[in-house]
């Protein structure tokens, strides 16, 4: 006389699952189902997701069944492969977060790289240092309106006002001084 599935204990089951019995399979599942979807549910705290987690930990169990010790609780067993499966998820999960704030990667081929190459930045450097050098120069009559307007960005009032003359003098000046300047960095 067989006993009924209900009535085996797990490591028979498992040993019954193992020689073909569809049903000694999903007795185990009916059997440990609900805690192992509390624990996943409890370790991830996403239920949809906990149906699918549980899931895979019972796919992963059935797969390896052939390493259970039937000696030992398949509760206890099942239950660690449970919690790798929701350290698997939650791995995924945070590559998964990582990524959907990143653009895909066709979309970096149309960002220009808008960094200044280093052979540009230090040409740019040196005639920064060439022109700073030739204001220097200039006589301070012409060197304060050209100074005040183009670097401090005053107005012509401005400038007028802080150097005590007229506007049409800043005017006259500015118009020396970019002359002047045009010329001394041309040659």
């Amino acid at each position: 006389m067989t006993l009924a599935l209900g009535e085996c204990s797990d490591g028979e089951l498992a040993a019954l699952a193992l020689a073909g019995r569809q049903a000694a399979y999903r007795e185990l599942l009916g059997r440990h189902r609900e805690a192992v979807f509390r624990l996943v549910r409890g370790s991830i705290g996403d239920a949809d997701a906990a149906l699918d987690v549980t899931q895979e930990a019972f796919i992963a169990a059935f797969a390896a069944l052939k390493s259970y010790d039937g000696g030992r609780p398949f509760k206890t067993w099942v239950s660690r492969i449970a919690i790798n499966k929701c350290r698997d998820w939650a791995r995924r999960r945070a590559v998964r977060r990582f990524f959907s704030f990143a653009l895909p990667i066709e979309a970096a081929a149309t960002i220009a790289d808008e960094s200044i190459p280093a052979d540009q930045q230090l040409a740019d450097r040196a005639e920064l240092a060439r022109v700073r050098d030739a204001i220097t120069k200039l006589p301070t009559a012409i060197r304060e309106p050209l100074i005040l307007r183009a670097i401090e960005g005053l107005t012509q009032a401005e400038t007028a006002q802080v150097l005590g003359i007229s506007e049409k003098a800043v005017e006259t000046r500015l118009y020396r001084a970019r002359n002047k300047l045009t010329e001394d960095l041309r040659g």
